[in-house]
């Protein structure tokens, strides 16, 4: 059985992991430069950070393939290089959860082409299924468990990549969207109707990531929660509200103890796969797995 289907049947909350990109700039990438790219020129350090997460608590790990596909790639002149850095990004995952004396999923990351579908751009729904597609085949042949389609806010472009993540392989699928502008998501889609539209694209989960702080989100996973009831929900939230300092430094609101009360509170609220996202650490995943009672 698939390694996230073996972890729910357990009906206990499920630890993710925390942000890829804060860990990265602190292991030294420079702001505006591909983590893609990281996968192959330090694929150790990208490892290290995905060792921290599951030495901290994390039972899934993302893989560093945010920006995977081509379109975002073209922006670094990479768009060649879409399967090379996506089947690398599952490798440095697959190491190090192999490695690991209990089951550690890893989840192939699916961010955003960053690119807006007709009318409102010239994005067709064909092109961003292929690209997607691209992008899982790599994924896949890396040895992800699952695809993990994240920070969407467009119901079209999770529907092009659920297709295209399809098209090549059968791995279970989890979707997530991120509510971040009045309680919707940018291109105006409310959590119930997030809810309602993914749960009929068959995914294994569903839910939040991302947005503007765990109020948010707490608020996006409750209506998903009391509109459809039994759904397996995700969370996955920023950790607090980000600061941006004199030179441009961003920094994040939620501590530790902060991102702990979170994670309590979207149990309560009907969440079972529980993770952090911008701005958060290992030192975050690891305050959340002893509140949460994770082992």
């Amino acid at each position: 059985m698939n390694p996230l289907l073996q972890l729910l049947q357990r009906n206990e909350p499920i630890l993710l992991d925390g942000a890829m990109g804060t860990m990265l700039m602190a292991a030294g990438l420079t702001q505006g430069d591909p983590p893609e790219e990281w996968n192959v020129l330090h694929p150790d350090r990208v490892q290290a950070i995905h060792q921290a997460y599951v030495d901290a608590g994390s039972r899934l790990i993302l893989t560093n393939s945010f920006g995977g596909t081509r379109f975002r790639l073209e922006m670094h002149n990479l768009q060649d290089r879409v399967y090379e850095l996506n089947k690398a990004a599952a490798e440095n995952a697959r190491a190090v959860a192999d490695a690991a004396p209990h089951t550690v999923v890893v989840a192939g990351s699916m961010g955003p082409t960053g690119q807006l579908f007709e009318p409102m751009g010239l994005l067709t729904f064909e092109e961003a299924k292929e690209a997607f597609a691209e992008q899982a085949r790599g994924l896949a042949d890396g040895g992800v468990d699952v695809f993990w389609v994240e920070t969407m806010s467009d119901l079209d472009e999770v529907r092009a990549a659920v297709e295209g993540a399809r098209s090549v392989s059968d791995l279970p699928i989890v979707a997530t969207m991120s509510f971040d502008t009045h309680g919707h998501t940018m291109m105006g889609v409310s959590p119930q109707k997030a809810a309602e539209v993914l749960s009929q694209l068959d995914v294994v989960a569903l839910g939040a990531n991302c947005g503007t702080g765990s109020d948010e989100l707490e608020k996006a996973i409750a209506a998903m929660h009391e509109a459809f009831p039994d759904l397996i929900l995700v969370a996955k939230a920023n950790a607090g509200i980000p600061q941006v300092a004199r030179g441009g430094q961003v920094s994040y609101t939620g501590t530790p103890e902060v991102m702990a009360e979170y994670a309590l509170h979207v149990r309560d609220l009907g969440a079972r796969l529980i993770g952090a996202c911008c701005g958060s650490t290992p030192e975050h995943i690891r305050a959340m797995a002893e509140a949460l009672g994770v082992e």
